[in-house]
Formats: structure tokens, C-alpha cells, sequence
């Protein structure tokens, strides 16, 4: 026991378990499990002359044998039963005086640790106290021993981790005023595979677990009368269900409460890298759990797809095959609507897209009796049942919105059918009417009141040949009345667009009619929230780009058993183009940034399918000569070359520099008196060249205008190029950095001499601004600098080798990866105690793709979303997992190898990352008001008076002679009483704001609502030509040409 605390105490890694092996012979409190039937196992093992079966090799997976139905539980593990009399559950003890307020805060967390483990262990109690055990010794027995089995299965071994925990916890919080150490203590408790193990086959059989329970529930009222007996007489009325599903919450929790800790651990503090490990150690932990989760959900939902299907079909032959992967379910209303526009149906459907189909189902939930199904449901979530009602090849599946179906389809001579309307309009009616556009009603309206604009128009012109005058027949007044009705088309376009948000309408095929001619079906679903059709569109277009032949497959995963099916997540080549627009030079590739523009004329599911909003800048050059820019305008599915021009010199690298948020800009003192305060500086894009000039260019869209050029001290060569709030940051040919200082426009000042920062004798190739900190690399050295006093705090040894130059670095959380000139490893450094923490050696990846080609090199690095994108001098793209969170970015799997790249070294990664507009996002009801945002710009200068501002009407002056005349004013505000109320499928109504100018919901909602963001994410990678690594052998693109190339990877929405 002595030694067992021990190792708990110095939590070392595995400690507790490899003591708990080591004392077993010793301590009898440790035993070996015997499952019943084991020893009867033993014996006949021993009659029939055969050794008995190993433990540890007899454990099969649930899901390969129904279930486990047929399996008994067979552990391996050891068995740890701990006594609350000789280890009491950690207590925290009084607080001690003068601690400052951030100790304060770590011991209120640890507190809240130390109550949610308790809480959390007594639950996994309950399970077994008053569920498995009482059911197991029930006469007769409502539920079988081996069914028992498969429905608590692993809870015993996951008690017995955390009560080990609990102990180790427990003598932490006894020395936590001295030691204030707990991360160490995480790092040793989970990083051990027997956690991974019980935690997989728990969360592994959870589904299995719940459809027996509810199976039960269905057929033995015995059962489901002990489940409601037992939820009724625990105090807090928790289902099984509520408490079984906490092993699969544990793991997100305790991450929120590290990340709590991590937050007031200062820096330098012992406990602090321990957290950071610990939290890396339970995201990856939290991961893996949820992506086998995932994979055993998607094989359920698969599972209950292909019942409702008949064994013969075709169909589920697919689904039974396993090669189908399930990439979205939802359900989604199917709305049917008449000619006139007016609503006929609307039902549930459950929509799944696979990786090559669409596929619809109605759902089907039976009542057993009046109350029998509600009762079940409460205690244990119901899955439905599916009818199978139509599935579709996914590339004839088109998305269409709103003006597309006359020019789209027409001209193919396609007649579109309105799936469940008995009538439709004819064929030749389509591009006249565009039939079904939006909510079909008001559209009609909309065309309506253009109707009525053409109408008042001509009046307008008739009026003014008028000779005479008279006073309600002026110009004036016939202005008025256009322009009234050019604000509501507006209004109408609005809500009709508005309505779009959360209506996907898909073109599907149908059977010819008789002629031959190919009839397509449209049919509309309602989704949940705009959010949800992004998603689906995005999801779809994705898709049909994920069958294209050099994405099957895209991307090789190493696993153990040589499988290459890549996870549903991994990024989808989307296209492959020339860098350069110019095939006359050979031009060899430099750098290329990102700079988002978000562009208000993309409609609502073009900024689904589109690459990320902004344009892609790529320079590069001939060496001895000139140098090249391209612009690529990325709005749109496939980038378009918008401007291309030439530079001096060869381009080396580039820089994006936004514009700095609020409080960022130096120099933020208040101007003085009679001053004009500086202009906010727009975003620019800075080029550092081969002859020592520094470019910087304005946007695209204000004509790409070089706003400054400046030469570096002794025209050295610009080898890379970073910027803080304060400073430009050249890394030069000569060991140096050159720190350019921002002036008062916001731009660097030409005139001034940057500070020159010597770093070493070698080449300056990486720098890296952290947020105190510019790290910059010479030869195989790291130097610290100070970001604002531009002082050098410190310098370390990257690599043992000098001729290894560290060549890149990209950061992540709270660690640097760097990449070096020779050698094909990575290495990791900490950004606070510059510990070399992890190697990875990139060759082992490689040789899946290129066997016996062990001499690599690394030649790009980037860090997005989870992954290290590795790029290397074959041409090669590796992909590593690393934590997304503030932890250690550490190599967390054995990550995947891209069969598509180029014919020779990977010059450069890029992301392109936009966030999409917030007003994309809102829907009918959620809509927040804008009105008193848009009026902020003008009011700076100083808003007009109150009473001057017109009072929500749309005409220009109140026609006072008109205001009794019967019929519908012309203004949204003031509809007189009888007009009809406006149907759900209208979308929302406006009304005017004080300034007629802005437009605002007339439905208030709360403006403190968090707004989702959603990031749309490309990875660019540049360099010599196309080639593909498949199989079937590497070959170059059909043009054959090694000229620079772009390839371009879409990853899905990130919402």
C-alpha cells in the first residue's frame, strides 16, 4: 500500500499501474477477476489437453459480435477495490492566510475538481449499486446475465481508474499549500493506454447498450417498472440514461477545468507546464473517444437505415458493404407547394448524405400504447424507425437558388416538376414566371409590386407633360410614390432572401416523361437554421468534389492493418492550376499570402461552396531577373486570376498585415487640440524582394496601389518577413533583422532607419512574433527578442548539428515546431521554458508513398485546425494531428500522406481562412436590429437633430390629402388594420427605423446573443508541376509540365 501511494504522490507517468503489477503478488487486495464460467473454462481446457485460453488475446471487439451477445466479459485488467475507511475522498482543507488572489482562484478550481471527481465517482456507484447489481440478483431475472453484461460493460474498470485517481488526488489536496501541484498528477492518471482502452470500449458498446435497454423497455414491463421505481426513489431523479451517459461528458469537463487552472498559473510557476501536457493529454484522450463515437453513431444510423430497406436491393448491398461513410443526418422538413405558391404539405424527413448518395427517409415512430412510448422516452432516448422514400447518385444532385432555374436548366430542355404538387406549370412557363422561387407567395408579390413600379413609372412620365398645375397630380409627388415602391421591392427582395436562409432546394432526377425528355423533381426542405443549410450545401458540394478521380483515394493513412481509407474529415483537393499566368518566363515560386475581403455580393450558398471570401496574392520570380506577382480572386468554387504585374526583383516572401483591432495601433494617445487623429491603416500586403526592397500594396479592390517601398540596410537580401503592433520584421542575408517602426499613418516611415537587430553570421531564414516575443533563426540557433524594446533575452541550440539551419517555424498553443535545412526531422520547443519537447522523424511517413526513398527533407511547415501540414522536397504532403487547445502541440497520431502533390519540392503552404459575415448566419426569428449600428458611422460627425429625422415613413413629405383614400399606404410601417396577416413561409416583416435609410427587424430580439462564427478554410500549396502517388504509379498532369503549380485543399466549414 506504502509503495502504491508513493507512486500516486510522484504521479510518474504509468506509476500506478506498473507499482500495481509489481505489488500484486504482495497485496491482497489486488486480484485477478474471474468472470463466471471462467474456472469451468479452465477445466475443460485441462481435460481436452489444451492450455487454457489467454486473457489478454480472448478480448473481441462488441461490435464484430453482435453486441456481445455472445462474448462473456472478459477484462484484463486488474480488479481494485478501495475502501473509503482507509482512504477517505479528498477534502480541501481551511484556506491559510495571505494568499494572493490568483491562489486564491487555483484553490477555489481545485475545489471544484475535487467536488465534480466525487460527484462523478459516486454516479459510476449508483450504476453498479443500484442498477447492475440488483438486477443481476433479481428472481426471476428480467434481464440476463449476459445481457447485464453488454449493458454496464467497462463501468467496473472505469471506477476502478478514477478511484485510483481519487487516491492520488486525495494526498495532492492534502499538500497543495506547499506544492500547489495537480498537472503531473493528470498527465500520470491518463495518459496510460488501459484509460484509452476502457473509456473506447465503453463509449464503443454505448450505443449497443442503450438499444438493448430500450428493446427491453419495449417488451418487459418488469423492466421498465425497476427503471422507473429506481429514477423515482434517488434523490435527484436521474434516468440510468442520464447517468450512464456521464463517462462520455467526463473528459470535456475536466478539460474546461484545466483550461480554468491553466488561465491563473503564471508563468514560471512549477505546475505550469504540467498543465499545459495535461490538457494536451486529455484533448487527445476526448478526441479519439468522440471520433469512435462518431464511427459507432454513423454505423447505427447506417444500421437502422438498411432495415428499412428490402435485403435484395441494391441499395442495401451498399450500405451493408462498409464502404459507405455517412458524412451528414439531420432532420428537415419537407415543404410541397401548389402553383399559386400556397402551402399543401409539409412532413419530417430524415435526409442522410453518404459519400456518393443522398438518401431520404420518413420517420416512423410507433406508440406501443396511449402512454407507453412517452413513458420509455423519458427514461431512455427512442431511436426511429425509417422508411426508406427516395435515394439519388450525389452528382445528380444539384443545389438551386433563387433566379437559377430559368437559365440553368431550361436550355437543356428539362421540365421541373415540384416533388408531391399534383399540377405543375408548364414547361414554357419556367424562365418566364421561375416558378417555386423562395416561398413561392412572395415572390408573386414581389413581381407584383415590380408590376406596379413599371406602372407608376409611366404615370410619372405622363405627369410630366402636364401644362397645368394642380395639387396632388405635381413630379414631386409621382417621385414619391417610385420611390415608395423601390423600397418595398427592396423590402420584398429581402424577405424572400431572408426565407432563402434556411430553405435548401434540390434538383433531383426523375423518369422521362414520354417524349423522352428528362424531367427533374425539385424538392424543398425547411432546415433548422440558416446555420444547418450552409452546412448541408457546403457539406454537398464537398462531396460530389470528394468523388472526383484524384480523391479516391485523396490521402493515405498508415494504420496497422495497411488500411487507406482516410477519415471523413480530411481536407478534399479541389483544384490544381499554373502559379503564373505567363508561360513565356519560368518562373520558380517565392511566397503567397491570404488577404480576406469579405464580398457582400456573394449570395447565400455561393459562400457555402466558394473558397474562403478575399483574394490569394502569390509572388515568386526568375532568379537573376525580374520578379512576378499574381492575384487569384478566391469568391468563387475554382480561384480566377484578377491582376498580375511585375516587380524588380524575385519575390522571397510575403507578409498580411490586417488591420489592428482596437487598442492595438500604436501611438494611441489622444491627438490634441485642433489635430487631426491619424488615419486607421487598411490592410496591406508587404513583398520582401531578392534586391532588399520592402513592397507594401493597398487592397485589390482600391486598384492594388504600392503604398511605400523601402531598401534594407545594405540591400540585403529579404529572407522572411513578420510584423507586430509596432514593428515590420525583415530576417536578412546577413544575420540580421531589420525592424522597421510604424509611423503615425499606420505604414512604416521610408524615411527613418530601421533598427538593425544582429542575430548571428549566418542567413536569418524563420522569424516568428509570439505575443511578447520575436524568435528569429540563424544557422542552427534560436535568438529571444524582445517584441517592443527590441532587446535579445536569450539564444538556444535548436539542433545538436551546425549545418542543420532551422528553416521554419509555425506555432501552436504553447509550443514551436521547427523544420531544418538537412534532415528529415521535426522538433518541438516550448514557447515559455524553450524545452525540446517531441522529434518526429517525416521519412517514416513517406516511405508509404515512395518506398525506399529515406532521404528527405522538410521544406514547408503550417499549422491549421488541428493538423501540421509537412511539405517536403519530393513533392510529398504529410498531415499530423496536433491539439487544437492552449496545450502542448504535440504529435498526437500517426496522421495521413496526400496522393496528390507536386513533381518537385513543396516551396511554400498558405491558408486562406475567412469568417463568414455574421448576417449570413441569422435567420427568421433570430435577426438581431441593426439600426442603431449603421447610424454610428454618420453620428461621429454629429447626428441632426431629433425632430429632423423623419418619423418612419417612406415618402419623402406625409401626403396629408392622401391619407383617408382607401387601399394599402405606401409605407411597411403603417398598413392599415385588414391587411392579412403574414404566414410563416413569408418570412419577416420590416419596418422603417427613425432615419428611413435603415432598415430594422420589427421583431426585437436580445442583442447580447452570441454569434456563431463560421470559418472557411483552404490550404494552398505551391511548387514544380502536378503528380499524383497513387498505386497505380506516379504520373504529371496531362500537360506534362513541370511549370509552378498550385494545388488547393477545401476543408469542411468549420461551425
Amino acid at each position: 500500500m506504502t509503495q502504491l501511494m508513493k507512486a500516486a504522490k510522484s504521479g510518474t507517468k504509468d506509476g500506478l499501474e506498473k507499482t500495481k503489477i509489481a505489488v500484486m503478488r504482495k497485496v491482497t487486495f489486488l486480484h485477478r477477476k474471474e468472470t463466471p464460467g471462467d474456472g469451468e473454462r479452465r477445466r475443460r481446457a485441462e481435460e481436452a489437453g489444451k492450455p487454457p485460453p489467454s486473457r489478454r488475446s480472448s478480448r473481441v471487439s462488441l461490435e464484430q459480435h453482435g453486441g456481445g451477445d455472445e462474448e462473456e466479459e472478459d477484462t484484463g485488467f486488474l480488479e481494485v477495490t478501495v475502501s473509503d475507511m482507509k482512504h477517505p475522498p479528498p477534502e480541501l482543507g481551511p484556506m491559510p492566510e495571505g494568499l494572493s488572489p490568483q491562489q486564491v482562484v487555483r484553490r477555489h478550481i481545485l475545489g471544484s475538481i475535487v467536488q465534480s471527481e466525487r460527484s462523478y465517482v459516486d454516479s459510476l456507484k449508483r450504476i453498479l449499486q443500484d442498477y447492475r447489481n440488483p438486477l443481476l440478483e433479481m428472481e426471476p431475472k428480467v434481464l440476463s446475465a449476459r445481457k447485464c453484461q453488454v449493458v454496464f460493460f467497462r463501468l467496473k474498470e472505469i471506477l476502478q481508474c478514477h478511484s485510483m485517481f481519487q487516491i492520488a488526488l486525495a494526498s495532492r489536496v492534502a499538500e497543495w499549500d506547499s506544492a500547489e501541484k495537480i498537472g503531473d498528477l493528470f498527465v500520470a492518471s491518463f495518459s496510460k493506454s488501459m484509460v484509452l482502452d476502457v473509456y473506447s470500449d465503453y463509449v464503443n458498446n454505448f450505443t449497443s447498450a442503450m438499444s438493448l435497454i430500450k428493446k427491453a423497455c419495449l417488451t418487459k414491463p418488469a423492466f421498465l417498472d425497476f427503471l422507473k421505481k429506481r429514477q423515482m426513489a434517488s434523490a435527484d431523479r436521474v434516468t440510468l440514461y442520464g447517468l450512464m451517459v456521464k463517462p462520455i461528458q467526463r473528459f470535456p469537463q475536466f478539460i474546461l477545468l484545466l483550461q480554468d487552472m491553466l488561465k491563473n498559473t503564471p508563468k514560471g510557476h512549477a505546475d505550469r507546464l504540467s498543465l499545459q501536457l495535461a490538457l494536451t493529454e486529455l484533448e487527445t484522450l476526448a478526441e479519439k473517444l468522440n471520433e469512435q463515437k462518431r464511427l459507432a453513431d454513423q454505423v447505427a444510423e447506417i444500421q437502422q437505415l438498411s432495415k428499412s430497406i428490402s435485403d435484395r436491393s441494391s441499395l442495401n448491398k451498399l450500405l451493408s458493404s462498409g464502404q459507405r461513410q455517412l458524412l451528414l443526418c439531420e432532420t428537415l422538413t419537407e415543404t410541397v407547394y401548389g402553383d399559386r405558391g400556397q402551402l399543401i404539405k409539409s412532413k419530417e424527413r430524415k435526409v442522410f448524405l453518404l459519400n456518393d448518395m443522398l438518401v431520404c427517409a420518413n420517420i416512423n415512430f410507433k406508440p406501443v400504447d396511449a402512454g407507453g412510448q412517452l413513458e420509455i422516452s423519458s427514461l431512455v432516448p427512442l431511436g426511429p424507425k425509417y422508411v426508406l422514400k427516395w435515394s439519388t447518385a450525389l452528382p445528380q444532385v444539384q443545389v438551386v437558388e433563387v433566379g437559377q432555374e430559368g437559365g440553368a436548366y431550361d436550355k437543356d430542355n428539362v421540365v421541373i416538376h415540384n416533388a408531391g404538387a399534383r399540377r405543375h406549370a408548364p414547361a414554357g412557363q419556367a424562365s418566364h414566371n421561375k416558378v417555386y422561387l423562395g416561398p413561392p407567395r412572395l415572390f408573386q408579390e414581389l413581381q407584383d409590386l415590380q408590376k406596379d413600379l413599371a406602372v407608376v413609372e409611366q404615370i410619372t412620365l405622363l405627369i410630366s407633360t402636364l401644362h397645368g398645375t394642380y395639387q396632388n397630380l405635381n413630379m414631386t409627388v409621382a417621385q414619391d410614390w417610385c420611390l415608395a415602391l423601390q423600397r418595398m421591392v427592396r423590402v420584398k427582395e429581402e424577405e424572400i432572401h431572408s426565407a432563402n436562409k434556411c430553405r435548401l432546394r434540390l434538383l433531383l432526377p426523375g423518369k422521362p416523361d414520354k417524349s423522352g425528355r428528362p424531367i427533374s423533381v425539385m424538392v424543398v426542405f425547411i432546415t433548422p437554421s440558416p446555420l444547418s443549410k450552409i452546412s448541408w450545401v457546403n457539406r454537398l458540394h464537398l462531396a460530389k468534389i470528394g468523388l472526383r478521380e484524384e480523391n479516391q483515394p485523396g490521402w493515405l493513412c498508415p494504420d496497422e492493418d495497411k488500411k487507406s481509407k482516410a477519415p471523413f474529415w480530411c481536407p478534399i483537393l479541389s483544384c490544381h492550376m499554373p502559379a503564373f499566368s505567363s508561360k513565356a518566363l519560368d518562373l520558380q515560386l517565392g511566397a503567397a499570402v491570404h488577404n480576406p475581403v469579405q464580398s457582400s455580393l456573394l449570395g447565400f450558398s455561393a459562400v457555402s461552396t466558394s473558397l474562403p471570401q478575399g483574394y490569394l496574392w502569390v509572388g515568386g520570380g526568375q532568379e537573376g531577373a525580374g520578379g512576378q506577382v499574381e492575384i487569384f480572386s478566391l469568391n468563387r468554387a475554382v480561384p480566377r486570376t484578377v491582376k498580375s504585374f511585375p516587380v524588380a526583383s524575385p519575390v522571397l516572401c510575403m507578409e498580411y498585415i490586417p488591420e489592428p483591432e482596437e487598442g492595438d495601433a500604436p501611438g494611441c494617445q489622444e491627438p490634441r487640440a485642433g489635430e487631426q487623429p491619424p488615419p486607421a491603416p487598411h490592410p496591406t500586403v508587404c513583398l520582401g524582394l531578392q534586391d532588399g526592397s520592402i513592397l507594401v500594396y493597398g487592397s485589390v479592390d482600391t486598384g492594388t496601389p504600392c503604398l511605400l517601398s523601402c531598401r534594407s540596410p545594405g540591400m540585403q537580401p529579404i529572407l522572411c518577413l513578420r510584423h507586430s503592433p509596432e514593428f515590420l520584421f525583415a530576417g536578412l542575408q546577413d544575420g540580421s533583422v531589420a525592424a522597421y517602426p510604424r509611423s503615425n499613418g499606420g505604414l512604416w516611415d521610408p524615411a527613418a532607419q530601421p533598427t538593425r537587430l544582429p542575430v548571428g553570421t549566418g542567413p536569418v531564414r524563420a522569424l516568428l512574433t509570439l505575443e511578447e516575443t520575436l524568435w528569429a533563426s540563424c544557422a542552427n540557433q534560436v535568438t529571444v527578442l524582445d517584441a517592443t524594446t527590441l532587446r535579445a533575452q536569450q539564444t538556444f541550440e535548436a539542433h545538436p548539428e551546425a549545418e542543420a539551419s532551422v528553416t521554419h517555424m509555425v506555432k501552436a498553443g504553447s509550443g514551436v515546431w521547427m523544420a531544418f535545412a538537412s534532415g528529415s526531422s521535426i522538433r518541438l520547443f516550448h514557447t515559455e521554458t524553450l524545452e525540446h519537447l517531441q522529434e518526429i522523424n517525416v521519412a517514416t511517413r513517406t516511405t508509404f508513398v515512395l518506398p525506399g526513398h529515406k532521404h528527405v527533407r522538410v521544406t514547408s511547415l503550417l499549422i491549421c485546425q488541428g493538423s501540421l501540414w509537412v511539405g517536403t522536397d519530393q513533392g510529398i504532403i504529410v498531415l499530423l494531428p496536433v491539439p487544437r487547445l492552449e496545450g502542448i502541440p504535440k504529435i498526437t497520431g500517426k496522421g495521413m500522406v496526400s496522393l496528390n502533390g507536386h513533381g518537385g519540392p513543396v516551396e511554400f503552404l498558405a491558408v486562406a481562412l475567412s469568417t463568414l459575415a455574421p448576417d449570413v448566419l441569422r435567420g427568421d426569428r433570430d435577426e438581431e436590429e441593426e439600426g442603431g449600428e449603421e447610424e454610428k458611422g454618420p453620428e461621429l460627425e454629429g447626428p441632426p437633430p431629433r425632430e429632423l429625422r423623419k418619423k418612419g415613413i417612406l415618402l419623402q413629405y406625409r401626403l396629408r390629402s392622401t391619407a383617408h383614400l382607401p387601399g394599402q399606404l405606401l409605407s411597411v410601417r403603417e398598413s392599415p388594420p385588414g391587411t392579412p396577416a403574414h404566414a410563416e413561409e413569408d418570412g419577416s416583416i420590416y419596418e422603417l427605423a427613425d432615419d428611413p435609410d435603415v432598415w430594422v427587424r420589427s421583431r426585437p430580439c436580445a442583442r447580447d446573443t452570441p454569434r456563431k462564427e463560421i470559418s472557411s478554410v483552404a490550404i494552398v500549396s505551391g511548387g514544380r508541376g502536378y503528380r499524383n502517388f497513387r498505386g497505380d504509379g506516379p504520373h504529371r498532369d496531362r500537360a506534362g509540365n513541370g511549370d509552378s503549380s498550385l494545388l488547393i485543399w477545401q476543408l469542411p466549414l468549420a461551425l
